[in-house]
């Protein structure tokens, strides 16, 4: 009778394959390094598809000593589960903690080369893991520069395949919310900051609805969790496997999400949906689902957060024409000056490439508003003359956020981004065909006309009388009246594209010279002299006497700046709603 039911039992745990029922308890036992022998059997707990947790067989094949840096080794296991070892390790599987005997020896975190016959994976001690739980959880001071992510030369030279090669499983954020298109469109901004993407993912929330309420989950070793980067109607998370559990403290991945350091990303719960196995690498696809809590820690052993401890966010709105089905775009991203751009910017060309309604073929006014705590907020507009011409412009979309979000003064960040999508009647294309002025040379009190002609994309000829009285204070002075954009009126009139730290006092003088960027729509009429520009911080002065600049810049060379310039003594902005390329210059000599 005994031996029937030890069948029985058998029976059952070969069908399931190591059910949830069967994990391993979350207080369990630890074993030591010291005691690891080769040939040890252990068991590796992970969930393949759903919620519920499964072990698979592995067998110990030795420690190597100081792997990863000094005092810290890599546990090498050979996969002996025949579902593993056809497709080896799968991203996705980090964290998965490894037990010999009931103990808790480590969790899977690094891959062993990648086509050979018999497949191989790296565990991180679980010794090494608890130790990020015990780091301070501050995020850098304003005087601390924050990690930039980037891919190191061991996962460079990992990816070609080399014998005795390892590499940390790279996190692969999962998109949802955003079209296999827009995906392509993205994936070299955020590959730049060392994001690996992939447009096959899902997400179970949207909007507010992502972050949870009490109760929580039951999280155990081996369960499934994300890490994300972006929650709402556009998701951008990895999921991995969580490897130990303390109350509300999570150790998981066993392996740097992006190597924050201390941080604020959101933990939500995920569900695997399948495994894609390959030679190359297999991976599994996730949902992921609703905000339960933060990883505070993103260090070389893992990641280490509490359930229940919310996150802060940026929350990002897309509004967009009112004729579409769907009126806004809302989700939240976390506070990374580099990370919240890129991923703003993908959510926004998400709205304007990625809708079955979208079709903005003529054009469309974007309009971005960053919204900051006691401080006015920054509005900028730009025309687009269709998707296509935005999708060529996404880098400098993202470019412009950053120079918006980030600031060498102040570590802060905005309450709000909102963008407002609008439709154009027509497409905003404009092309100047003539200036004329009604006389070349003129004496102070008179009156001289500017005429312009242009014509609008496929449209008639268009014609715009501008009249100008002569001040009195122009007398002698040879003079240019030029018609230029807001971009080239910017160079033409010597202001600097960027502006070293010393150049502004605060973060509010920072954003004070962001307000004064010029329209990049419509054309710029003005009247110039040339000049030599002396520049002290942001106060310009002209034809500084040369006594005066060589002191200057001899006690501070970085600060005091000397250029030539066109000084604008009358400007207005003209001819606004449309994209012009045209900068034309006519002479203007003012004398009695």
């Amino acid at each position: 009778m005994m031996k029937f039911v030890h069948l029985v039992l058998a029976l059952v745990t070969a069908t399931l394959g190591g059910v949830a029922a069967l994990a391993q308890p979350a207080n369990a036992p630890v074993l030591p390094l010291a005691d690891l022998k080769p040939g040890m059997a252990g068991e590796v707990w992970t969930v393949f598809r759903g919620t519920e947790s499964e072990s698979f067989a592995v067998k110990l094949t030795g420690v190597v000593h100081n792997a990863l840096g000094p005092g810290k080794s890599l546990i090498l296991c050979e996969l002996t589960d025949p579902r593993v070892q056809s497709m080896g390790a799968v991203a996705g599987m980090s964290g998965s903690p490894l037990y010999i005997d009931g103990k808790l020896v480590g969790v899977l975190s690094y891959q062993i080369q990648r086509f050979e016959t018999v497949r191989y994976a790296g565990f991180t001690p679980i010794a090494d893991m608890f130790e990020i739980s015990e780091l301070p959880h501050a995020l850098p001071s304003p005087a601390s520069p924050l990690p930039i992510p980037i891919k190191s030369e061991r996962t460079a030279r990992a990816q070609t395949g080399a014998s005795g090669e390892f590499t940390p499983f790279a996190p692969v954020f999962a998109l949802a919310g955003v079209s296999p298109q827009v995906a392509a469109v993205m994936a070299p901004q955020l590959s730049a900051l060392g994001l690996s993407t992939v447009a096959l993912g899902g997400s179970l929330g949207a909007g507010a609805s992502a972050v949870a309420a009490a109760p929580w989950p039951q999280l155990r070793p081996g369960s499934v969790i994300a890490a994300a980067l972006a929650v709402g109607d556009i998701t951008l998370a990895a999921s991995g496997t969580v490897s130990h559990v303390d109350g509300n403290r999570i150790l998981a991945f066993g392996h740097p999400l992006m190597t924050l350091g201390a941080t604020e990303v959101p933990m939500a719960e995920a569900e695997i949906v399948t495994i894609l196995p390959s030679n190359l690498s297999s991976m599994k696809v996730s949902n992921t689902g609703r905000v339960i809590g933060a990883f505070s820690q993103d260090r070389l052993s893992g990641i280490y957060g509490e359930i229940g401890r919310m996150p802060r966010l940026v929350p990002v709105e897309i509004s967009l024409p009112a004729r579409l089905n769907r009126r806004s775009l809302q989700f939240s991203v976390i506070e990374h000056e580099m990370l919240l751009p890129a991923i703003a910017a993908t959510g926004l060309t998400q709205a304007v490439l990625g809708s079955n309604e979208a079709g903005l073929k003529r054009g469309f006014r974007l309009t971005t508003t960053v919204d900051y705590a006691d401080r006015a907020p920054l509005q900028f507009s730009q025309l687009y003359p269709g998707p296509q011409g935005f999708a060529q412009g996404v880098a400098e979309v993202m470019a412009s956020l950053q120079q918006w979000l980030f600031n060498p003064y102040e570590r802060t960040f905005p309450e709000r981004i909102r963008f407002a999508v609008e439709e154009t009647p027509d497409t905003p294309v404009g092309y100047v065909e003539q200036l004329q002025v009604s006389r070349t040379t003129a004496a102070p009190g008179e009156t001289i006309t500017i005429s312009v002609n242009y014509r609008g994309f496929q449209a008639d000829q268009f014609h715009e009388t501008y009249s100008l009285v002569i001040p009195p204070e122009w007398n002698g002075k040879d003079l240019e009246v030029v018609l230029a954009s807001g971009p080239q009126m910017d160079a033409l009139t010597g202001k600097p594209r960027t502006l070293t730290v010393n150049q502004l006092r605060n973060f509010d003088e920072y954003l004070a010279v962001l307000r004064q960027t010029r329209e990049t729509d419509g054309l710029y009429l003005a009247v110039v002299e040339r000049a030599a520009l002396f520049t002290d911080n942001r106060v310009q002065t002209v034809d500084l006497p040369g006594s005066f600049e060589r002191i200057a810049r001899t006690s501070d060379a970085g600060r005091y700046q000397r250029r030539e310039a066109a000084v604008p003594l009358y400007e207005q902005h003209v001819l606004p709603g449309r994209l012009f390329n045209a900068h034309l210059r006519r002479s203007l000599k003012i004398a009695d």
